[in-house]
């Protein structure tokens, strides 16, 4: 065997096609892929779980759009399995505790200070409070 001239990487063509991220398999799309989807034929169910850590032939790769947006054939289900390592998304509880963090931050500092003579707020005449509501004294008590 003759050697060549060129040395193999000399003779390599460069490519911007070529990416060492994984792209999203839909056409036209160029995103980066975070999740692998899966077909399983037998249980007719599609299955969308993290990004592989290779590439395989059968597997299709998604951005995180199309992974959003994946709909599954009529009579299959769609499996979607989360990774262990993404930040959970805020629960109903979480949202309210920060509601309620908002609302305390927004009162006016005399109040929230309590000063002022009467029960739980800093206003006499108010007996009882739910949120943002207030449930006043009558004057004629």
């Amino acid at each position: 065997m003759r050697e060549s001239r060129r040395g193999p990487l000399k003779s390599a063509v460069p490519s911007n096609v070529v990416s060492p991220v994984r792209r999203c398999s839909r056409t036209a799309c160029g995103r980066p892929a975070v999740a692998t989807l899966t077909y399983v034929y037998a249980d007719s169910t599609a299955v969308l779980g993290p990004l592989a850590t290779y590439a395989e032939p059968h597997c299709y790769d998604l951005c995180a759009e199309h992974s959003e947006r994946l709909t599954a054939p009529r009579g299959w289900e769609v499996v979607r399995l989360t990774d262990g390592s993404a930040p959970p998304r805020p629960s109903g509880d979480d949202l309210e505790a920060l509601a309620n963090a908002v609302r305390e931050a927004a009162r006016p500092q005399e109040r929230a200070g309590g000063k002022g003579g009467g029960g739980r707020g800093g206003d006499p005449m108010e007996v009882g409070r739910r949120g943002h509501l207030r449930v006043l004294r009558s004057p004629d008590n």
